[in-house]
């Protein structure tokens, strides 16, 4: 999607009544969230071609700057190898009943198109796949836990 177009659906988002619009294009799919009509507006990409997830945010006008992130002592420590996220909020869950074999393990073997897990969003159960083969080495959400979008779910190696 080219960025005049994407710079007319953040202004008809954020002129109008609404406070969500989501587009599906052969390319990809963007959702644009106004969380609040004085604060900004959120362009987020759902699922892309490319591997990269910006969030990129356009403030309003008037709007104070947002402060600097927080301290680098404060930072989340850095996890090396793939790292699989979450396209949704919702309930993160590692099987697809509470007595079911988890889809995936830490050890475990995946392909790339395998379902690692679940989020529910909704009340609709979404398949999570792994987004590249390799081995799973750490699952960072507990079973039942609420997930943002972007939310580090597991590392790949």
């Amino acid at each position: 999607m080219d960025l005049r177009k994407l710079k007319t659906l953040i202004d008809l988002v954020s002129e109008s009544n609404i406070s969500e619009l989501e587009i599906t294009e052969a390319d990809g799919k963007v959702r644009i969230v106004k969380s609040d009509p004085a604060a900004a507006v959120a362009v987020q990409p759902v699922y892309a071609a490319a591997p990269v997830t910006p969030v990129v945010t356009a403030a309003a006008p008037g709007a104070a700057p947002v402060a600097a992130a927080a301290a680098p002592a404060a930072a989340a420590p850095v996890e090396t190898g793939h790292i699989v996220k979450s396209p949704m909020v919702g309930t993160f869950y590692r099987a697809s009943s509470p007595n079911a074999k988890p889809f995936a393990d830490v050890g475990q073997a995946v392909k790339e198109g395998e379902a690692i897990c679940i989020i529910e969003a909704m009340k609709i159960m979404n398949e999570i796949e792994a987004d590249k083969t390799g081995t799973i080495t750490k699952i960072l959400c507990e079973n039942g836990q609420a997930v943002e979008f972007g939310q580090p779910l597991f590392v790949i190696e």
